[in-house]
């Protein structure tokens, strides 16, 4: 997961909860810099690290058994965090190229876009997630000297409450297309709560709007179970909730206008293996 906007409070200024898992996608966007073929550069992951060095002692071992093959389906956990941080990167890059000049990271984690990203004159970056996940993140980045290159705009807000309020106010303008990005999190909501999030955000997108996400095949259901028994993803598949099984068709539904992308193929595509099996892959659409 990208970010926690569904989790509860941080102890010890380190995010608990799904907070938790921004800091291991952030440890895999840690290693992947340090690549000499890597798909992106993160400088600032590693700092995170750093930041809080209890959480990583479990999760460094976890970690060496995914790199060397001891779980395949640990493998492909890996190898899909680092594929969909890269195609989401280009999504966004693709959209605000198009014209959009605002964009939305729902549930933004320790995502650093805006700051180790080429933004185009003019965008507005909308961050939201809780307000202790965010602490932490300016800290960090603070300590970092860090300097965004966009307008950045920090949103502390509950996707489980009242989000549009803080969202518009933060500088939101709904009757102007969006740009709006949902990584890593469908899966810690509720299909409920998925349906909510996006009539929601269907609410709030002018005609032009753009998402993307993550979806998963019928088949997947064994291999999200296969890798919730690993040790080190134990922590967070307690989590997850399962989604929505069908958001694309929802979408559909719903006046949107649907790309799919397989993942095997996204990876192959930046000369990567898959990294193991694989379900499911990556949608955009478009607001119609």
């Amino acid at each position: 997961m990208s970010g926690s906007s569904v989790g509860g409070p941080a102890g010890g200024g380190v995010p608990a909860g799904v907070g938790r898992t921004a800091l291991g996608v952030a440890m895999i966007r840690a290693m992947e810099s340090r690549r000499s073929d890597r798909l992106f550069s993160d400088p600032y992951a590693a700092a995170f690290i750093a930041a809080a060095p209890a959480v990583f002692d479990r999760a460094d071992r976890g970690a060496v058994a995914c790199l060397s093959g001891l779980s395949s389906a640990g493998a492909a956990f890996w190898s899909h965090a680092v594929i969909r941080t890269r195609f989401f990167d280009d999504y966004l890059l693709d959209a605000t190229g198009r014209g959009l000049r605002q964009a939305v990271l729902l549930a933004a984690g320790l995502d650093t876009r805006a700051y180790r990203l080429d933004w185009p004159a003019g965008v507005r970056l909308f961050e939201l997630d809780l307000a202790d996940v965010l602490d932490f993140k300016w800290r960090v980045l603070g300590r970092q000297a860090a300097v965004p290159r966009c307008d950045h705009r920090p949103v502390p807000a509950d996707l489980r409450e009242d989000w549009i309020t803080p969202l518009t106010g933060a500088g939101l303008r709904p009757d102007q297309p969006t740009a709006w990005l949902l990584e890593g999190l469908l899966i810690y909501l509720s299909a409920d709560e998925v349906i909510h999030l996006l009539t929601t955000l269907g609410e709030l997108s002018a005609a032009g709007s753009r998402v993307a996400f993550e979806f998963e095949s019928a088949r997947a259901g064994a291999l999200r179970e296969q890798t919730g028994r690993l040790p080190a993803m134990a922590e967070y598949a307690a989590l997850w909730k399962g989604g929505l099984a069908d958001v694309p068709g929802w979408l559909a539904n719903h006046g949107w206008l649907l790309e799919m992308h397989d993942r095997a193929r996204v990876a192959t595509g930046y000369g990567r293996a898959p990294g193991g099996p694989t379900t499911g892959g990556f949608a955009t659409a478009v607001r119609a």
